[in-house]
């Protein structure tokens, strides 16, 4: 007999113990006709999926990034526009997502192509260049966004409009990396036929020249000027012509976006608090600026949060929505569904647990708008998505406390919101995270 063999003992023996217990073959019925999850839902849950905010701050209709991984841009767009929208009187405005989207994915394209040359040395079926191999993708970060406002600027969403791909990336994105492994085999190949770095660089730029193409036939032609054109809420006409996207940008984005950081909560054991970090060969944009995360426990991210949203800011926020949702409610409450009653398990995991063994990560990005507080406490949020307004109130959710203690990984934070304490803390060296560290997956590949 080997060693871990189930045998026919072992098999009479979970048979019987199964038929014994007092749960589990009369919720098997249940779970048979209707499956796990509505078997599992509780239903009291709902009568706290309330709406109601002691600290609300009022935006717009919700957006909708369809069938792509562009939530971190959107969530940032959408902070954006809430600056502008005030200036003008607004009630509806959207700044071009296609537009910030061309740009994300061309750089990305180039920056991929600038790792296969930073990593000729690497084995084929290492795991670096595995990753590496798999990486091009629509997720980003708040670091890659500000990149690219800072060099691309941004325009209304009259200037530059959604196309078929630009709202469905899946075939695109199948194109693109069909190409930049292409590439990649076609540089690695030269390296080892000799060709020298300059000429190599050479190459990766004709190929990079290529893409370009490719992006303007599937995008369209980003503007290099525009005439911006609207009415205010009091039916004032306005009319801004000739403009380039990065006066634009100067010119109405008023928000201190520079002075802003990433704080984390990730409690593993690699991951010390007060220490920054950065993610190994993740960004969008060659010399850009790079990921910087600020790690914290809980009690002190939310103290941040909650000190800028009671000074009238909404928070760009980064979660795992994979977990205790509802999207019909949109609700996302950590008690949502009893699997262990149900179920007569244990499936009880640490935070830590979770990240460590990869049952939990960064996989969506919004914006925090509400905060409902007791006695001081929170107790639910406010979250305004990027899914459309066909489910939740109009689009926007909402989110108990343990969900946001359980689920919760990043927030952008003001830096005049920190302590001096925290304030020294983010300027030491960041440590350097392998790229496939949960802390980077969002910026893999954002939620569709």
């Amino acid at each position: 007999m080997t060693r871990g063999e189930l045998t026919p003992d072992d098999l009479r023996a979970f048979a019987q113990s199964y038929r014994q217990d007092p749960v589990k073959p009369l919720t098997a019925h249940a779970i048979a006709k209707s499956g796990l999850q509505a078997a599992a839902f509780r239903n009291d849950v709902l009568r706290d999926i309330r709406h109601v905010f002691s600290v609300e701050i009022k935006t717009m209709p919700v957006t909708n990034q369809k069938a792509t991984g562009r939530c971190w841009l959107f969530a940032g767009l959408n902070l954006m526009r809430e600056d502008i929208a005030r200036q003008f009187k607004l009630e509806a405005f959207e700044l071009s997502q296609n537009y910030l989207a061309f740009w994300d994915k061309f750089e990305k394209a180039n920056m991929f192509l600038e790792s296969v040359l930073e990593t000729l040395d690497e084995p084929a079926d290492g795991r670096l260049i595995s990753w590496l191999m798999t990486s091009y993708a629509d997720g980003g970060q708040w670091d890659m966004l500000l990149n690219l406002v800072e060099k691309y600027g941004v325009v209304p969403k009259q200037a530059m409009p959604e196309t078929y791909h630009s709202e469905g990336s899946r075939g695109f994105n199948y194109i693109v990396s069909t190409k930049l492994r292409q590439d990649a085999a076609t540089l690695r190949r030269l390296c080892r036929e000799g060709l020298g770095r300059e000429e190599l660089a050479g190459r990766k730029r004709d190929m990079v020249a290529e893409l370009y193409g490719l992006f303007c036939q599937s995008y369209g032609e980003p503007p290099q000027t525009f005439t911006w054109e609207f009415t205010d809420k009091d039916d004032g006409y306005h009319v801004f012509a000739d403009l380039t996207p990065q006066a634009f940008y100067r010119r109405f984005v008023t928000m201190p976006l520079q002075e802003t950081v990433s704080v984390i909560h990730a409690p593993t054991a690699d991951k010390p608090y007060g220490r920054t970090y950065t993610v190994k060969f993740i960004n969008n944009v060659v010399g850009g600026r790079p990921i910087r995360y600020l790690n914290m426990d809980m009690a002190e991210l939310k103290s941040l949060v909650l000190r800028q949203m009671q000074d009238g800011h909404v928070v760009w926020f980064g979660s795992d929505v994979g977990h205790a949702s509802d999207s019909g409610q949109g609700a996302w409450f950590d008690r949502l569904y009893d699997y262990e009653g149900i179920l007569g398990l244990d499936l009880s995991m640490s935070k830590a647990d979770m990240l460590d063994y990869r049952h939990s990560a960064m996989n969506h990005a919004m914006v925090l708008t509400g905060v409902n507080l007791q006695d001081g406490r929170p107790n639910r949020w406010k979250i305004e998505n990027s899914w459309g307004d066909k489910n939740g109130q109009k689009g926007y959710y909402v989110a108990d406390d343990a969900w946001f203690d359980r689920y919760v990984y990043q927030a952008v934070i003001y830096t005049r919101y920190l302590t001096g304490e925290q304030l020294e803390a983010l300027g030491q060296k960041p440590i350097e995270l392998e790229p496939w560290d949960p802390m980077g997956t969002l910026a893999g590949g954002g939620k569709p």
